[in-house]
């Protein structure tokens, strides 16, 4: 049986969770009062350490989710999505528009990739 590996283990929620060949990703957030652009750059590269840290990259990330508080801004978001996700491991993608944990998160970005 394989054995669960939590990363960022808090009193709430792990930053991300691996098991059999797969990790899940808690849902990533910018920084408050960032443009959408920014808040963007900044999920994405959380994304990137977590992933690290689990042992694996984004040409591995197998799904994603976004959620946008303000559907306008797809175009914003996805300047820097396009900037950042490989080129040939585009992973499958949903986009939706929803309230976020406060007014100040525009973007939320939940990923789940392959172990290496």
């Amino acid at each position: 049986m394989s054995e669960i590996k939590r990363i960022g283990v808090g009193a709430r929620m792990s930053e991300a969770v691996a098991y059999n060949g797969i990790v899940w990703l808690a849902g990533q957030v910018g920084n408050p009062g960032d443009s959408v652009a920014d808040q963007t750059k900044t999920c994405l590269a959380e994304v990137d350490r977590i992933l690290a840290e689990a042992g694996t990259d984004k040409t591995r990330i197998l799904s994603a989710q976004i959620w946008l508080a303000d559907i306008s801004t797809f175009g914003e978001m996805n300047a820097v999505w396009d900037a950042w996700v490989p080129a040939g491991n585009t992973p499958a993608r949903a986009t939706g528009e929803a309230k976020l944990a406060t007014p100040d998160y525009m973007v939320e970005v939940i990923v789940t990739a392959a172990l290496r």
